[in-house]
């Protein structure tokens, strides 16, 4: 018999510190600042067996968006060029974009939302993320969808 799995969106504040701490585990294996798993968990302070107990339950959210179609909604100051902006930064991560739904600015602010197909990008969906909030103009960036 399948068993069903059920997954959670928890923020990370809530979460038990050990989580965390296999979550730095992962980061330091993938960026290759340590080589050996157990370098790793020394330098973050948890046992080999903690690490392997929970390394598979833990992923951060933007990890599973690999291969799939994901939409975001951003609200964008009503400024020129700065929805080109946030679709340069997506086409320059290499996803590509599906469709782009924007309303008329109301008091300065315009909604859109972005479809996108994530299987060629060269990064983390994460970083695309990061870097988006970080535009000038960009008030908020959600991800609403994925596939």
């Amino acid at each position: 018999m399948k068993e069903d799995k059920n997954f959670f969106i928890v923020d990370k504040s809530v979460l038990p510190e050990i989580f965390l701490r296999v979550m730095e585990v992962k980061n330091l294996l993938e960026s290759r600042k340590e080589k050996t798993v157990q370098d790793a968990v020394n330098r973050v302070g948890i046992s080999r067996s903690a690490f392997y107990k929970y390394r598979d339950a833990v992923h951060p959210l933007y990890e599973n968006t690999r291969g799939k179609t994901v939409t975001i909604a951003a609200n964008l100051d009503d400024t020129p060029g700065l929805l080109s902006s946030v679709l340069n930064s997506i086409a320059t991560e290499g996803a590509n974009i599906l469709t782009i739904n924007q309303t008329i600015p109301i008091n300065g602010i315009a909604n859109v939302t972005i479809t996108i197909e994530t299987n060629e990008m060269f990064g983390e969906f994460g970083r695309l993320m990061e870097h988006l909030e970080r535009l000038k103009g960009v008030q908020s960036i959600n991800i609403i969808a994925r596939e």
